[in-house]
């Protein structure tokens, strides 16, 4: 097999391309003769290390505090409220920044279901 001529450049050594340029094979690196190991080079990630699971916590950046006009505000009423007490307030504010994270802003449907926990009763 070592005395047998390369396959892509019949033993000249060099191959050349449409412009008349030439280079050194890259199949025998220039020795004329068919390489020993001659295909595909397997790049595969084979090691046990590649597929374990990495031990980072993913990194979630959580507001503390609503970020919309109408989420800021409805938030303001909930913490200056005096009939709530501070686990509801709490609650409540919580509930704003999440529809706020699923909705994009505070729908007036949202407002008017908070301002109601909100109020004082008649």
């Amino acid at each position: 097999m070592v005395d047998e001529p390369c396959g892509v450049c019949g033993g000249d050594r060099r191959i050349a391309n449409s412009f008349g340029l030439t280079t050194t094979c890259p199949s025998c690196h220039g020795s004329g003769r068919r390489a020993e190991q001659s295909g595909f080079h397997d790049v595969t990630k084979t090691k046990e290390s590649h597929h374990r699971p990495t031990n980072r916590a993913e990194v979630v950046v959580k507001a503390q505090w609503p970020v919309t006009p109408g989420g800021v505000e409805l938030a303001t009423a909930v913490r200056d409220s005096t009939i709530c007490t501070a686990e509801v307030k709490a609650r409540l504010i919580h509930e704003i920044m999440d529809h706020e994270d699923s909705h994009g802003l505070c729908t007036q449907t949202f407002i008017k279901k908070i301002r109601k926990q909100v109020r004082p009763r008649a």
